[in-house]
């Protein structure tokens, strides 16, 4: 096929997802064609090398990326990001029509960002077939500076309008599905397409011994969170609850973000010598210190618009075969629950964890190792890059029939 690929982030910023997914399309034989922006994030400014032009194409096998200016300048405020993502759709109006005419099918990856690129080039495009890939309903949340509601409701309205004239809609958990038929889409067009983890990186490895002093002191439990010490994770909780342990488990912070002062502050207040905090690590070491340790820790406070996303670091932990303790709600327990890959309990509850990982501590390590084992299973048969984009090219072929189809009944008619 030929495949049209609309994105706000594509790599070499952190969007693995639509970067795989059009490699991986391109190595099976189609030809894929990416409509992106100039790479800008988390900073909001243009990555050192690159500068903003119109005329920005790069080609490899099978693969062709044209880039299109946007509004960047680093400014976090609700105008900024809305000028941001309407300056994006303008260009990718102006240079989609002829780059993207002859595709057989046209996929868009849409956070809340995309929304306005996408309808405006269904517009100018003509009646292309259309694959939406929705991976969080508001994976970029406008502040709350927002007061009035109205840019919100411009968001809503340009997402609303994609979804109904998209003839397929992947999304990335049971709940997001849930949501995606309550806004009036027919159920048989959607599709779970649960998310999948940078394979080349998380895979099951021993521990060396660098990664094994870092992450252990002695043979107690140890539990690891790595990732974002920020506002959706509420490590205060699991801080509470390691902190009403004692000596029974030692739990391990690996990494950095917003609230770490505070989530510091909190285990000195309590006096949680049980909890440390391990500086951010690469991505690359990560396995190994996945390894090192005997649970990883899966948080996710209890807040509306998280219920229906699972964290991406539940992929990678299922994905190196660890064994998890997720203080969660929704699918992401769900997930855990069913694989049977580990323990769950509600969010924001530091007694429940509590009991979660005294229990955790108690589970013998042949044990502890079957519960990875099962996890990996289940991500190999249900969240891997294969299995994804098998069911991503499965829904691109559907909407490509139903175009073909769509162009014969017309031709008969006109006849």
């Amino acid at each position: 096929m030929r495949i049209g690929m609309v994105t706000y982030h594509f790599p070499p910023e952190p969007a693995f997802i639509p970067g795989s997914l059009a490699e991986e399309l391109a190595a099976r034989g189609h030809e894929v064609r990416v409509l992106t922006g100039f790479p800008d994030y988390p900073g909001g400014h243009v990555y050192p090398g690159w500068r903003q032009r119109w005329h920005h194409e790069t080609r490899s096998r099978g693969l062709t990326v044209r880039r299109v200016p946007r509004y960047s300048t680093g400014d976090a405020t609700v105008r900024g990001r809305m000028a941001s993502w309407l300056s994006f759709a303008g260009s990718a109006a102006l240079v989609g029509r002829r780059f993207l005419a002859g595709v057989d099918v046209l996929y868009v990856h849409q956070p809340p960002a995309a929304a306005f690129a996408s309808a405006a080039l269904l517009r100018l495009v003509g009646p292309v077939p259309l694959v939406l890939h929705v991976p969080d309903v508001w994976t970029e949340q406008l502040p709350e500076a927002v007061d009035d509601g109205r840019w919100a409701a411009r968001v809503r309205a340009a997402t609303l309008r994609t979804y109904r004239a998209a003839s397929r809609v992947a999304v990335t958990t049971p709940s997001l599905r849930d949501a995606v038929v309550a806004d009036g889409i027919d159920q048989a067009r959607v599709r779970v397409v649960l998310n999948w983890t940078d394979e080349r990186i998380f895979r099951p490895v021993p521990a060396g011994p660098a990664a094994r002093r870092l992450v252990r002191r002695d043979e107690r439990c140890v539990v690891m969170h790595a990732g974002t010490i920020g506002a959706r994770q509420g490590l205060d909780t699991a801080v509470r609850a390691a902190a009403a342990l004692g000596d029974t488990v030692d739990l391990v912070l690996v990494g950095s973000g917003s609230d770490e002062r505070r989530v510091r502050g909190l285990a000195a207040d309590l006096r949680a010598d049980n909890v440390r905090f391990v500086d951010r690590r690469s991505p690359l070491d990560m396995p190994e210190l996945y390894a090192a340790a005997d649970y990883q820790l899966v948080m996710v406070r209890d807040l509306p618009e998280l219920r229906s996303s699972v964290p991406d670091k539940l992929q990678a932990a299922l994905s190196c075969g660890a064994p998890v303790v997720a203080s969660a709600g929704g699918d992401t327990a769900t997930l855990v629950e069913r694989a049977r890959a580990g323990l769950s309990c509600p969010p924001e509850d530091w007694a429940s964890l509590a009991d979660r990982l005294w229990l955790a501590a108690q589970i013998p390590p042949p044990a502890r190792a079957e519960m990875g084992r099962r996890g990996r299973d289940v991500y190999l048969r249900e969240m891997s890059l294969p299995s994804g984009v098998d069911r991503i090219e499965e829904l691109l072929r559907e909407a490509a029939d139903v175009g073909t189809r769509r162009d014969a009944e017309n031709r008969a008619n006109l006849s």
